[in-house]
């Protein structure tokens, strides 16, 4: 009889946001395996979407936001529960075998250190029930045990596969932002970590290309970033497009200069992997994850003074286009060696291994 496995990927409703992506593309590489011995359930707000693309490889669950309370949660014993981000708060009523994954614990950092807390209660908690834990990135590993006790269970590190899984045609997209001088390209959520300010300030003293930057940006860091522009008279040179989707977003990727990328908190990192398969040059603070994810070829800002962050640019810019062939072909096999059907067999095998 087969062992069954609940996947708590309710966050796959927002494949904008990373989680989201993650939920997605691991049941996508899940799709490709074989996996007979176990019988995996989905939990989704909206079931039928999942089984039109997917079929019967799953079983799925409804998802409701009652079920995030502890009389509603889910009642039906499976073998294991994967708890697929450290966030969510829809737990089994019955535990008997649980994998937790661990994306960041930069709760930690930026809402309380206080272990009181109740994020990080919510967190310990699910710790101190973990059978396994895998995280996303050696980062992840580090970061949660320099603020937590993490039991003594087995602990795997999993990289995250290459959103981008194919190429679309975008020549038939027509860009709102002018796109005929050449732009720097970045793309994330408006939040403090992800730094997109700096950006904006080297572009004080950079006039030879625009600059992009793609994503929600609705928030107040995004009024504080739209704020500077005005004030430093960048509207002709710095641009926020809003969300994008996949066409926009592979268009402006793909027809970039290069990617920028100063975030100071990063658990894992995909948008830098999605311009390697553009074959782009990235640039990234040093912070966290981002050295894991960029690796060797790709280049670093270690602190964010706009002028340095200009020099490192320029330098990085003429160190690429000198021997752009071959160093276009290095960024695009660091994005192939992030690869979400390998991801999802190591995830079945740590299935297997905790079901034993």
């Amino acid at each position: 009889m087969s062992k069954t496995v609940f996947l708590e990927t309710h966050n796959l409703k927002n494949k904008a946001t990373g989680l989201g992506t993650f939920n997605y593309e691991l049941i996508k590489g899940l799709y490709q395996l074989d996996f007979n011995d176990l019988e995996l359930t989905l939990n989704a707000k909206e079931p039928k979407i999942l089984k039109a693309e997917f079929g019967d490889k799953f079983k799925y669950h409804k998802y409701t936001n009652l079920s995030r309370h502890h009389i509603f949660r889910v009642r039906k014993k499976y073998d294991l529960w994967h708890s697929v981000n450290q966030n969510t708060k829809v737990e089994p009523f019955h535990v008997n075998k649980y994998l937790l994954t661990v994306h960041d614990v930069n709760f930690a950092e930026e809402i309380s250190s206080d272990m009181t807390h109740k994020v990080n209660a919510l967190f310990r908690a699910k710790l101190e029930k973990s059978t396994a834990i895998t995280y996303i990135s050696e980062f992840a590993k580090k970061q949660t045990h320099d603020y937590f006790q993490v039991p003594n269970v087995p602990e795997y590190v999993i990289h995250n596969g290459n959103p981008i899984s194919t190429l679309l045609d975008t020549s038939s997209f027509v860009s709102k932002i002018p796109v005929d001088k050449p732009f720097l390209y970045a793309i994330g959520d408006f939040l403090e970590r992800k730094n997109f300010l700096s950006l904006a300030k080297m572009m004080v003293h950079i006039t030879d290309f625009n600059l992009i930057i793609s994503g929600n940006n609705n928030k107040s860091y995004g009024k504080e970033i739209e704020r500077f522009i005005n004030e430093n008279h960048l509207q002709n040179r710095v641009f926020l497009t809003g969300k994008v989707n996949e066409t926009a977003k592979q268009f402006y990727l793909s027809k970039c200069l290069a990617f920028v990328f100063p975030s100071i908190r990063e658990g894992f990192g995909l948008p830098p992997i999605e311009a390697m398969s553009f074959g782009k040059p990235v640039f990234l603070s040093d912070k966290t994850s981002l050295p894991e994810i960029g690796g060797e070829n790709s280049y670093y800002w270690n602190n964010f003074d706009p002028e340095y962050m200009k020099t490192i640019l320029v330098d990085g810019l003429n160190d690429f286009y000198s021997n752009q062939k071959e160093k276009e072909d290095l960024m695009k096999e660091r994005a192939a060696s992030f690869d979400w059907k390998v991801a999802a067999t190591e995830y079945l095998k740590v299935y297997r291994k905790c079901l034993i």
